[in-house]
C-alpha cells in the first residue's frame, strides 16, 4: 500500500517507506484529506504527535485517541485575521466554527505587552495576537488618557471629536508614532489603523505609519478612513490613498473588510486592489459573507450634514439588539449613548443585485475570509454592557453581530455546497492559507499554520459537508454552528464530537519575535 509522508527533515522530498508501528497522540481516520497549499485531497489518515502533524498516510495507524473521520472534510484550523472579541466567550464560539487562530489586527491594543500578559491567564481554546493600534495611541495623546488594552478604552471616548478629526501637531504626531512603535517593540503582528474612526487624521500621519511599518517589516491593517459611495472623501479615495502609500514605502499594507468598507461601489474598489496586485505593490484585501456591518452608533461614519447619504442610509438600517430604530431613535442613542454598538444593514439580502455586490468581494481570488467579529454584550432591559461570563452555551440575552458566531460556517455552507460558487479547496485556502501567507513573512510561526502538511502545527478542523452550517441570524445571533465534528489546537482537542471541551485550554500567543 502506498504510504505518503513528506518530512520537513526531508527538505519537502516526499519518499514511499514503510510505517514504523508506532502510537501517536491523536489519530483522524478516513477522512477526505484537504491541503490548500500543495492541492492534496485524497482519503487519508492523519496521525499527530507532539502538536505537530507526524504523518498523513494510506496505511492503517494508531493512536492513543483516535476520531473517526469517514465522511468528513480534515482541513487546516481556520485562521482569522479580524477578531475583537478576545475573552473566552469570542474565542469560544470562534473555536465552534473552526477558527484555530483569531487575531486582533484592524484595531490592534495597546499596551500591547500587557494585553498578550492577560491573554495568557484566561486558558484560552485557540491561539490569539494583536497589532499595535494606532487609534488607541491617537486617543490618548489627545485626550491624555493612558491606553489601556480592551475594547472598553475605545467605546468610552466615542462621545469625544478632537482625536477622530484633528490633525496632529508635530509633537502629538511623534507622541503617536512613539507609542506604535513601542507596541511593535513588545512584539505587536503589526499596525491596526482603524482610520473609519479618526478620519480627521493628515495624509502625513498615514504616510508615516506606512513607513514605520516598512521599518519593521510589518503590514498594517487598515478599516479605510472614508465609508462612503459619495466623493469627495469616499472609500475610493481611501483605498487609493492606501494602495498609493504601499507603493511609495514598499509596505504590506491589508484592506480590512473591503466589502462593508466599499458599500455598494464594490466594482471600483476591487479594481484598484487587482491594479495594486498588477504592479506587484504588497496589497491584501479580506471580506465577510455579511450585508450588515456592526460598529459603534456614534462612528464618525455615521456624522456630518450629509452622512445618511453618503452611507446610503435609509430608515430602520440602523438594529439594536431584535429592534430595527427609527430616526429619532438612532439621534437619541447617538446623543445618550455614543458608545453603543448596533448593526448597520448597508444591503438588501433580498436583493440579487445586492447579493451580486457581495459576491463579488468574497469570491474574488485575492481577496481572503475574515470575520470582523465583535465582543458579545449582555442586554437587560435598556441596559446594555459587555458580557464577562463564562457560560456555555451563551445566555439567551448576550448579543453581537452573527458574524461573530458564524462567518466561516456560513462560507461553506453557502457558497460551497448550496450555492456551489466555490470549491472547498478554494475555500478552505481563503480561511487557512491565505491569511497565514499575509503574515509569515514577518512573523515565523505562521509557517506552520494553515497548511495540512507533516511538519506543520496540528492545528485542524473536521468538518460534515453535508451539515456544516451558520445557524447565527440578525435577531438569535449567539447560535453556534453546527456540522464542525472536531477541532484541534496544537495538537489537542478542543472539541469533539460537535461539542466543546469547556476545560481545554491550549491557544498559544501568535506574536513576532522582541
Amino acid at each position: 500500500m502506498k504510504t505518503r509522508i513528506i518530512a520537513l527533515m526531508l527538505l519537502a522530498t516526499s519518499l514511499a517507506l514503510p510505517v514504523v508501528a508506532q502510537d501517536y497522540d491523536l489519530v483522524l481516520l478516513g477522512g477526505r484529506v484537504i491541503d490548500p497549499e500543495t492541492g492534496y485531497d485524497e482519503i487519508s489518515n492523519v496521525a499527530i504527535n507532539d502538536g505537530s502533524i507526524a504523518l498523513i498516510t494510506d496505511d492503517p495507524v494508531e493512536g492513543k485517541q483516535s476520531i473517526d473521520a469517514s465522511g468528513l472534510i480534515v482541513s487546516p484550523g481556520f485562521i482569522d485575521l479580524h477578531m475583537h472579541a478576545t475573552n473566552l466567550s469570542g474565542y469560544r464560539m470562534q473555536a465552534a466554527q473552526g477558527v484555530t487562530t483569531a487575531l486582533e489586527l484592524e484595531s490592534g491594543v495597546l499596551p500591547v505587552g500587557e494585553w498578550y500578559a492577560a491573554q495568557a491567564e484566561k486558558n484560552l481554546p485557540i491561539n490569539y495576537g494583536a497589532a499595535s493600534a494606532w487609534t488607541f495611541a491617537r486617543i490618548a495623546t489627545f485626550t491624555g488618557r493612558p491606553p489601556e488594552p480592551t475594547g472598553e478604552y475605545f467605546q468610552s471616548v466615542q462621545g469625544q471629536s478632537n482625536w477622530k478629526e484633528n490633525v496632529a501637531t508635530p509633537v502629538q504626531l511623534q507622541n503617536i508614532l512613539g507609542m506604535v512603535e513601542e507596541g511593535l517593540n513588545q512584539g505587536a503582528l503589526g499596525i491596526g489603523v482603524n482610520a473609519g474612526y479618526a478620519p480627521g487624521y493628515g495624509h502625513k500621519e498615514y504616510f508615516e505609519l506606512t513607513r514605520l511599518a516598512k521599518r519593521y517589516d510589518v503590514a498594517t491593517y487598515t478599516h479605510v478612513r472614508y465609508m462612503s459611495v459619495l466623493e469627495p472623501q469616499g472609500t475610493f479615495e481611501a483605498i487609493q490613498e492606501l494602495i498609493a502609500n504601499s507603493a511609495l514605502t514598499g509596505a504590506r499594507m491589508h484592506i480590512c473588510h473591503i466589502n462593508s468598507s466599499s458599500l455598494r461601489d464594490i466594482e471600483s474598489t476591487i479594481d484598484l486592489l487587482d491594479r495594486a496586485k498588477e504592479h506587484g505593490y504588497h496589497v491584501t484585501a479580506g471580506a465577510y459573507p455579511w450585508s450588515a456591518m456592526s460598529t459603534v452608533i456614534n462612528a464618525a461614519m455615521f456624522n456630518g450634514p450629509d452622512w445618511k447619504d453618503r452611507v446610503g442610509y435609509t430608515p430602520n438600517s440602523f438594529q439594536l439588539g431584535d429592534q430595527r430604530l427609527s430616526d429619532a431613535q438612532v439621534a437619541a442613542i447617538q446623543e445618550k449613548a455614543p458608545g453603543t454598538i448596533v448593526v448597520y444593514h448597508f444591503l438588501d439580502k433580498e436583493d440579487p443585485k445586492d447579493i451580486a455586490i457581495m459576491d463579488r468581494s468574497i469570491l474574488h481570488p485575492d481577496v481572503l475570509v475574515e470575520s470582523d467579529t465583535l465582543p458579545w454584550f449582555l442586554i437587560e432591559g435598556e441596559s446594555v454592557r459587555p458580557y464577562t461570563g463564562d457560560a456555555w452555551p451563551l445566555p439567551a440575552n448576550v448579543f453581537s453581530h452573527p458574524r461573530s458566531a458564524g462567518s466561516f460556517a456560513k462560507i461553506l455552507q453557502e457558497y460551497v455546497r448550496e450555492r456551489k460558487l466555490l470549491s472547498y479547496t478554494e475555500a478552505i485556502r481563503k480561511m487557512t492559507l491565505m491569511p497565514a501567507q499575509t503574515l509569515e513573512d514577518f512573523v515565523p510561526q505562521m509557517k506552520k499554520k494553515g497548511r495540512l502538511q507533516v511538519g506543520m502545527d496540528a492545528d485542524i478542523v473536521v468538518f460534515d459537508p453535508a451539515t456544516v452550517a451558520n445557524r447565527a441570524t440578525y435577531t438569535q445571533p449567539n447560535k453556534a454552528a453546527v456540522g464542525i465534528e472536531a477541532v484541534m489546537v496544537n495538537g489537542e482537542l478542543v472539541l469533539k464530537d460537535g461539542e466543546l471541551i469547556l476545560d481545554a485550554a491550549p491557544g498559544q500567543a501568535i506574536r513576532r519575535p522582541h
